[in-house]
């Protein structure tokens, strides 16, 4: 019997941890205890007759959840998709493992893990008992550092090839052409030959050897193996050759296949760096020193040492060290690297800034409230990690096919030597030849390369525009939408509305009216309150409490003030509390039309008024609305306000479909309905009440000044604040979706005609080694053509 303990979340008493043990005491072979205090389940149980996933999904469906977590490992060693692929399976299979995603070009590997039955070490272990490296995820700076020394490394082991490849090379030229020589004729001493072939053979081809051994002891097979197998079979054979004292030998196959390969792994390396620059342009943002303020004294110190609370002081022209409130001063802060916006945003007390932004004008002081790993920046390098370490699932395809590519090229290889040799009559030379290409021309390189290396580039491509994906699948899934759902309020508008109408009647004066409605407005958040406060102070009424507030979500506001009785909000708030309200119709209607928002107000259950608040649309909404319909996408705006104001707003932008007066809990009804129209949906919005809608839609896409609630529910995350970032993600969605298809049209075809070309003896090993690697090469560089593309 197994055992492990299993940390559970939402039990609230007695009641729910005796529920978890007698449903899971009832599956055959288990017998569970659950430790209420310490929010723990206790398990034995029988492997051969339940797995843990079994007992994890009953848990899950009592309502409670298991703590999972993610563990991000560096991971060394691979060197094609057959690699990558054999660590997912191999991770996946382990207890407690529920999703493995292994990057081939970044190295990584991201683990989503049920806290309690494996940890960090387990997967460790088990990768480098298959035989590669894994060690916790080093910091960026550290893994940029690797990727310069995989280049250095990668160059002096091509450099050291050359030097002895050159020779070997030009001795088979002058073996063909030996009234031009080239060399001195001494250099056709075969003793000679193997003396400049095991260098390059032994020394520089030393990691296809390990990476064979390490492959071929776990009963697979990979890139290595292949390349082991066909330039051995040369180098070895010639050695042969020359104790039987032959002079026509293969040493430069050998030499010269490795030399190649070495070339394209440099050369890989290099624009594999240039994959990352999004996150490397990112991390310069970040500033080094933060001047503090700690017991009255001023000290300039690491941003690393800063803590929370700290107090900061930054002067004109500096960076912003990290995010934090204002204390003290006043100033204007270029935000451009966070929303794209140029202008300066001016910043007073208590107003947020964050860290690597630059003060333009004032000098302030600030209090640290975000630290490290919790800050904006580091945040939004997180996300583009995360995306870049992502699987799309058009690559699962590619990794099906890679991991049977490599056997069935060995055996095609074998197929081909004995056919030659057994049966078409060709000498043993002719059918080792034919071998060697076949085996050197099926490297999978290409094809593991294809996809990561598109959404690597198409993510960063995507965060320099501020724009995040959170994963391979959302910039996937993009392009194949059809309709766009916007949400009015902070999308589609400011979201920063101003008080603009006050009408009063029953013999109320405007004074009295805007300090009662300003009064119990004071009590809510909502952005239409915010401005009748404001426009109240504007106009110097003096605001006082209320007794008692209760807001009424999708109609308004039910409060008491001193002895008064006053409603606040729409037409359905004063029908739902029998108030008449017809004489104020006609003002009402007028207003909306004009796309302002009209609220009446009753006092005592008798109309005394109304005031109406506008939101001004963004500049930019119109010209994205516009090429959205370019794009073919049905475009809808979503709103609580009532039709007229609603289609006023619609009319503004030119928006054709509009579902208003949507209270917040239908807005993901509304979204849903789409969807069983046969729609495929973005649904764009800000606030808190849009969350359960970007999590129904297709792909959520979340204003990146919004909550971080709608942030954390969205797909995509628009840092800009403005429309236009949305045809600009869909159609980076559909440039990166179109150079993956490229990738893998091109490493399918690649492989697909060199293989019988190989087999049929029309391919020379060198040139199938060259072949080889520059079509990795060829692949990376079509992906980094996606940096230069205009969106």
């Amino acid at each position: 019997m197994e055992q492990l303990t299993i940390p559970i979340r939402g039990m609230t008493c007695a009641a729910c941890s005796t529920r978890i043990e007698k449903v899971l005491n009832k599956i055959d072979s288990v017998e569970a205890s659950v430790n209420l205090p310490l929010e723990k389940t206790t398990i034995s149980y029988d492997k051969s007759k339940v797995s843990i996933e079994e007992i994890v999904e009953k848990i899950d469906k009592l309502g409670f959840s298991v703590v999972e977590r993610t563990i991000d490992l560096d991971i060394q060693g691979m060197s094609c998709a057959a690699c990558s692929s054999r660590i997912e399976k191999a991770t996946s299979k382990l207890d407690g493992v529920l999703e493995a995603n292994v990057n081939l070009p970044l190295e990584k590997g991201s683990f989503k893990i049920i806290e309690g039955i494996i940890d960090e070490q387990g997967i460790i272990n088990k990768i480098e008992k298959i035989g590669f490296e894994a060690q916790r995820e080093k910091d960026i700076d550290e893994g940029e550092a690797r990727e310069k020394d995989e280049v250095q490394i990668q160059r002096n082991r091509f450099l050291f090839a050359l030097i002895f490849s050159i020779p070997l090379f030009i001795t088979m030229i002058d073996h063909f052409y030996p009234e031009r020589m080239l060399l001195p004729h001494w250099f056709m001493n075969g003793y000679l030959q193997w003396a400049l072939a095991t260098p390059v053979q032994f020394y520089a081809g030393w990691q296809f050897y390990r990476g064979a051994y390490k492959t071929l002891s776990n009963k697979s097979a990979n890139m290595d193996v292949l390349v082991a197998m066909g330039t051995s079979a040369a180098y070895f054979y010639s050695v042969w050759l020359v104790l039987q004292g032959e002079v026509y030998l293969f040493f430069e196959t050998s030499a010269v296949i490795i030399t190649l390969i070495l070339l394209g792994k440099l050369l890989e390396a290099r624009a594999k760096g240039r994959t990352s620059e999004a996150i490397q342009k990112l991390l310069q943002l970040q500033a080094k020193n933060a001047r503090v303020i700690r017991n009255g004294i001023e000290t300039e110190v690491p941003i690393e040492e800063v803590v929370l609370n700290d107090i900061i002081i930054v002067k004109p022209g500096e960076k912003i060290p990290l995010d934090g409130m204002v204390i003290e001063g006043h100033t204007s802060i270029d935000e451009s690297m966070l929303t794209g916006e140029s202008i300066p945003v001016d910043k007073k007390v208590d107003d947020e800034v964050i860290g690597a932004t630059i003060n333009k004008h004032g000098s302030f002081k600030f209090k640290v409230t975000k630290v490290g790993k919790e800050s904006t920046l580091s945040q939004i390098i997180k996300i583009v990690e995360q995306a870049q370490t992502s699987k799309a699932p058009i690559q699962r395809m590619a990794d099906i096919i890679s991991g049977y590519f490599v056997p069935a090229a060995v055996s095609i290889a074998l197929f081909s030597f004995v056919l030659w040799y057994f049966f078409l009559g060709a000498s043993f030379q002719d059918a080792l030849i034919n071998f060697t290409a076949v085996l050197v021309i099926a490297c999978p390189c290409a094809l593991g390369l294809a996809t990561p290396t598109s959404i690597m580039v198409g993510t960063g491509k995507g965060a320099e525009n501020g724009i995040l994906f959170k994963g391979g699948g959302q910039l996937e899934q993009t392009h194949k939408t059809d309709t766009i759902v916007l949400d009015k309020t902070g999308t589609i508008t400011k979201g920063e509305p101003v008080l603009t109408d006050i009408f009063v009647v029953n013999d109320w004066n405007e004074s009295d009216l805007l300090t009662i409605v300003g009064s119990v407005e004071k009590g809510s958040e909502h952005p239409l309150a915010e401005a009748i406060v404001k426009g109240a102070r504007d106009k110097g009424v003096e605001l006082k409490d209320v007794d008692s507030f209760e807001a009424v979500p999708g109609y308004g506001i039910k409060a008491s003030y001193e002895t008064l009785e006053v409603l606040i909000g729409t037409r359905r708030l004063l029908q739902k509390f029998n108030v008449e309200y017809e004489g104020l119709e006609e003002m009402m209607v007028t207003f909306e039309e004009q796309g302002k928002t009209a609220m009446l107000v009753a006092i005592n259950n008798q109309v005394a008024g109304l005031v109406s608040v506008a939101d001004e649309v963004k500049e930019s909404s119109k010209e994205a609305i516009t090429s959205l319909k370019k794009l073919g996408y049905m475009v809808v705006m979503m709103t609580g306000d009532n039709r007229h104001t609603a289609n006023a707003i619609a009319k503004e932008v030119g928006i054709d479909h509009v579902f208003s007066e949507v209270l917040p809990e239908q807005k993901a009804e509304k979204v849903e309905q789409l969807k069983q129209e046969g729609k495929r949906v973005i649904m764009v919005g800000d606030g808190i009440n849009d969350a359960p809608a970007l999590a129904t839609a297709d792909i959520g896409m979340a204003i990146g000044t919004g909550t971080d609630v709608a942030i954390e529910a969205a797909d995509i995350t628009l840092m800009r604040g403005d429309l236009t970032s949305i045809p600009q993600a869909i159609m980076l969605s559909r440039y990166t979706m179109r150079n993956i298809k490229q990738n893998l049209f091109w490493a399918f075809i690649y492989n697909s005609i060199g293989l019988p070309i190989a087999a049929a003896g029309l391919l020379a090993p060198w040139i199938a080694g060259a072949a080889m690697a520059f079509s990795s090469v060829s692949v990376v560089t079509n992906a980094l053509r996606l940096k230069r593309v205009k969106l």
